[in-house]
């Protein structure tokens, strides 16, 4: 697929071969049974190189993987409540937050008001304030509370996640 006329070589163990025809480098690079890769088609002669392109392949796929394997995915949980929900209700919700917390993911409070709650917004934040109290140390609130439409809304994540 290499159509210029002059190319810059380089061999697989990365030396300069020098300037030399397209047809030429093809033909050297067919002898050691290796594959013309063009490495740098802005340069003036384009820089090919001679190398074996499937293992090539085959090692960058290998790093991406690897690179991927330290990787930790955040992913964001929410929890929605009311304004009008009861002591042992909140206490299941706080023990799921600290359950997502534990393992290691943020999470979305959130209290929506429904109707006539509306009126009651004051209430929706103490609530939250409430919850941020009851959990303590083993979360660091990233947005305090702020109402988002028709509900308050808090984000929070885990203390122990370095920055």
């Amino acid at each position: 697929m290499i159509r210029d006329k002059e190319v810059r070589v380089i061999d697989e163990n990365g030396q300069m071969i020098g300037i030399m025809t397209s047809e030429a480098a093809l033909k050297t690079a067919g002898d050691k049974d290796l594959d013309l890769v063009k490495v740098s088609p802005d340069s003036n002669p384009p820089v090919c190189k001679i190398m074996d392109y499937g293992k090539f392949k085959y090692e960058q796929n290998r790093k991406e993987k690897e690179s991927k394997k330290n990787q930790k995915v955040i992913t964001v949980k929410e929890i929605r409540t009311s304004v009008r929900v009861q002591e042992h209700d909140l206490n299941v919700k706080i023990k799921n937050i600290q359950k997502f917390l534990a393992d290691g993911d943020k999470v979305k409070v959130s209290v929506r008001f429904r109707g006539r709650e509306m009126a009651y917004v004051d209430k929706g934040k103490a609530l939250l304030l409430k919850m941020k109290d009851i959990l303590g140390d083993t979360c660091i609130c990233d947005k305090e509370p702020a109402m988002e439409g028709r509900s308050y809304v808090m984000y929070l994540s885990p203390a122990n996640v370095k920055k």
